[in-house]
């Protein structure tokens, strides 16, 4: 890998002057080869200059870029966006010159300049494969994951996701990142400790991806992160593991919650597809601090950020992916509490049971048929069957009547006698959570019932007049 850049084909100029015909554009744009040659020639004997002027008594020093070749540069990264561009470049061998430039220059906005080069180039799937077939190349591009530069580092992720985005080649990068421990060090410092918004939404895109296409690889970087606290002795230390993967995601789903609603959707799905597998449960809530921090971080965002009272229904459609990963995950956390009796966080349960009936009710109201409805069934049929039966919207209200009727089968007399009080049950929220939760949930809502009859009868006989099938048997 210690190279330098490889110098453009020899025969390039011969070829053009053989073929006038072929005039001097790149296919079938304006731009013109030989600029592109001239760019790209000079930017090897930039890197060769650089390097003969690197010491040894200066190997950590950066260097700036000539202020016309970033200009030229800079073109060059915009130009390849257009396919003919790309390929050309490709047949140029473009690729190896900047993998020659990412190893040996000390320029970090050369360095992401052609790292970003690389991953426009790669938005075309048969220059996407060379690329991955490339194994130098790989493990150039799985080396810069370490690099200090952010820059750098966010067009190093937008080539990854970029990759691993291609399913013909999505395989190779999981494997390469799998034989490569050092890359899940990287990205969870990354995530842990980085400030720059854009970088943590793009590394979170790629461990959704990476955790998405392969559950195998997910485990091992939950146990990879696994560490003994210093206070546990050593043959305790299998039993009550530390798991990094978890507390990283919350520092960046922390830093980029106000700033990137998107961003957070994503580091809401990471959290989600954890809790697919039992490890992945066991990484947040087997260490207390860490359930801690998780229950908080989102319980906050449900109950004080999403589906607010005042918001109009409509904007579900805009919250219902996160809104679904997080309610999952809380559903799992009060799951695993109550499989492992852990202390029971009551105080909770009344603002929760609000906060989904408040998304049943608001999902109501996104599915309704418009009073028009014949007319628009006739003119677009298909927009009308989107409204109607939103497969997002049937995934939340799955997620948020398995998350309600759990939290129903904990409640006391207490706690339902206060929800009465406070306003967070009454006849209405009722009707509509048993009208979701029915009958699927059906012995769930008849437990609720009998509870109801000890603390409001009155309701409680309102509720089974409009729910027949719950009158309780005295």
């Amino acid at each position: 890998m210690d190279r330098n850049p490889s110098p453009p084909p020899a025969d390039r100029d011969q070829e053009e002057e053989q073929d006038p015909a072929g005039g001097d554009c790149v296919g079938r744009t304006v731009y013109s080869k030989h600029w592109l040659f001239g760019v790209l020639s000079g930017l090897i004997q930039t890197v060769t200059s650089e390097n003969a002027k690197s010491g040894s008594d200066d190997k950590e020093s950066q260097m700036e870029l000539d202020e016309e070749m970033e200009n030229d540069i800079c073109r060059v990264w915009d130009m390849s966006m257009d396919e003919d561009v790309a390929l050309f470049l490709q047949e140029f061998n473009a690729p190896d010159i900047f993998m020659g430039i990412l190893v040996k220059s000390k320029c970090p906005r050369l360095r992401e300049i052609c790292m970003g080069i690389l991953g426009n180039m790669a938005c075309f799937q048969e220059i996407c494969v060379s690329i991955s077939s490339d194994k130098n190349l790989g493990q150039v591009i799985l080396h810069c994951v370490y690099d200090s530069d952010p820059p750098t580092l966010l067009e190093t992720s937008r080539l990854l996701l970029t990759c691993l985005s291609q399913t013909e080649v999505a395989s190779v990068w999981v494997e390469r990142i799998r034989e490569q421990p050092a890359v899940h060090d990287s990205i969870c410092f990354i995530m842990s400790s980085s400030t720059n918004v854009d970088l943590l939404v793009k590394v979170g895109e790629v461990v959704d991806k990476l955790f998405d296409l392969d559950e195998k690889l997910m485990l091992e970087w939950i146990r990879n992160g696994a560490a003994r606290p210093l206070d546990q002795p050593q043959e305790d230390c299998d039993e009550q593991p530390v798991f990094r993967i978890v507390p990283c995601v919350l520092e960046a789903a922390k830093q980029v919650r106000s700033e990137n609603p998107e961003g957070l959707d994503v580091y809401m799905h990471i959290l989600q597809l954890l809790t697919t597998v039992d490890d992945g449960i066991q990484a947040i809530v087997q260490c207390p601090d860490t359930r801690k921090d998780t229950w908080n971080l989102l319980f906050d965002m449900v109950c004080h950020e999403f589906c607010q009272a005042d918001d109009p229904p409509i904007m579900l459609q805009e919250q219902k992916t996160v809104l679904a990963s997080v309610l999952s995950v809380l559903s799992a956390i009060c799951s695993s509490q109550a499989e492992q009796e852990h202390p029971k966080m009551e105080t909770v349960d009344l603002p929760l049971i609000d906060s989904l009936i408040r998304v049943l009710q608001n999902m109501e109201h996104c599915q309704k048929k418009p009073e028009n409805s014949t007319e628009s069934n006739t003119e677009d049929p298909k927009k009308s069957d989107l409204t109607q039966d939103d497969f997002h919207l049937k995934i939340l209200k799955d997620i948020s009547c398995e998350f309600l009727s759990n939290i129903f089968q904990a409640l006391t007399k207490e706690t339902v006698a206060q929800g009465l009080k406070e306003g967070q049950l009454n006849k209405q929220k009722c009707s509509c959570a048993f009208q979701s939760l029915l009958p699927l949930y059906g012995p769930v809502v008849e437990d609720f019932v009998k509870i109801l009859h000890d603390v409001d009868k009155a309701l409680a006989e309102d509720l089974e007049e409009s729910f027949p099938s719950l009158k309780v048997q005295t």
